[in-house]
């Protein structure tokens, strides 16, 4: 692995398929040997610690809500609209530059039970349990994962304390999640963005991500009681979750944006790619904290990997649950893992 992983498209077989879906939701984390420094082409712009030290964040511009509108489904155990609802929400725009818009809707905050269910199906281990009651404080989450145009953007952007890779994904696009992206990669665009912006830009906690993903609902996915290939992008051809037919594995990320949001507005939050939390992993809510914080750990096994959250688009539906937990090592980068970033002082 002297690269970035170019994970496993040089042979997507059907029995290499099925195990890598299996393989990327266990919740397993294997061991990746830190990707090679990248040549100096595509590293960004080193500043000295003197140049550092005298950069000044800028006075963030005040924050002007807008409204945006869009339609919510709820399905049934056959995959089947049984619902459209017309919603809205607030969001601003951070402008990165060169005409690319970072959309971060705003989220009021709240009490919601995290965690899966008793008897809720595919939850296997004690990982997702006990069930417990948080409140979440008011916080901005992005619309969309970060998209590989936002990323080349800031990734141009001063080096803080490690270089970045302007274009790391596997499959090419701008309006594409980028992937294949470290939590540290993940933490450096992060920093980047708060000393560009002003703003506290970070990974979302673990806890801030499962109520955003949930958008108010108890199902196992924000849709309702199942999931279906045509409303998200998953390993649909055989990974069916309840009676919902087997549709398209598309075996790629598709665009941000391209099916249906939750309640929040908030899209892709079930499959296309896995999304890094700050977290460091535990394993279950065996005395979580119940404020939406992140949670510590002083014991360096846990230190050892952090959170993904989502599904990815070749993980199996099961994977892709509002509840579902999933373990890497930090250093892991494949075209499944991308980021998508909160800010928290409201």
């Amino acid at each position: 692995m002297k690269k970035t992983n170019k994970f496993f498209l040089t042979s997507l077989t059907r029995r290499n398929l099925i195990k890598l879906a299996s393989f990327v939701g266990t919740g397993v984390a294997i061991s990746a040997i830190r990707a090679n420094r990248l040549n100096s082409a595509t590293q960004t712009t080193t500043l000295s610690r003197e140049q550092q030290s005298n950069i000044k964040p800028p006075t963030p511009q005040k924050i002007e809500l807008l409204s945006f509108n869009f339609e919510t489904i709820t399905v049934d155990l056959g995959g089947q609209i049984i619902s459209r609802t017309p919603k809205q929400a607030q969001y601003f725009l951070e402008n990165l530059g060169q005409t690319i818009p970072l959309e971060m809707v705003a989220l009021s905050g709240g009490t919601f039970l995290m965690g899966a269910a008793e008897g809720e199906k595919s939850s296997y281990t004690d990982s997702d349990k006990p069930q417990h009651q948080v409140s979440v404080k008011p916080f901005y989450i992005g619309k969309y994962p970060i998209t590989q145009a936002q990323w080349k953007a800031i990734a141009s952007l001063p080096k803080v304390k490690q270089d970045l890779n302007p274009d790391p994904s596997y499959f090419k696009g701008d309006n594409l999640p980028v992937e294949r992206v470290s939590w540290y990669d993940a933490l450096e665009l992060c920093e980047r963005l708060s000393q560009y912006t002003g703003r506290n830009y970070q990974l979302p906690s673990e806890a801030q991500w499962e109520y955003a993903c949930r958008g108010g609902t108890t199902t196992p996915f924000y849709f309702g009681a199942t999931i279906t290939g045509e409303f998200a992008n998953y390993f649909a051809s055989e990974s069916a979750y309840q009676v919902e037919p087997n549709l398209e594995f598309r075996k790629k990320t598709t665009e941000v944006g391209s099916f249906p949001p939750n309640d929040f507005g908030l899209y892709d939050l079930h499959g296309n790619v896995y999304e890094w939390c700050a977290d460091p992993w535990h394993k279950n809510y065996d005395q979580a904290p119940t404020d939406g914080s992140v949670w510590l750990s002083d014991n360096p096994k846990n230190n050892r990997y952090r959170i993904l959250r989502g599904g990815g688009w070749a993980t199996e539906s099961r994977q892709c649950r509002s509840a579902q937990r999933t373990r890497f090592n930090p250093e892991n980068q494949y075209s499944v893992i991308g980021l998508r970033v909160v800010i928290n002082d409201v």
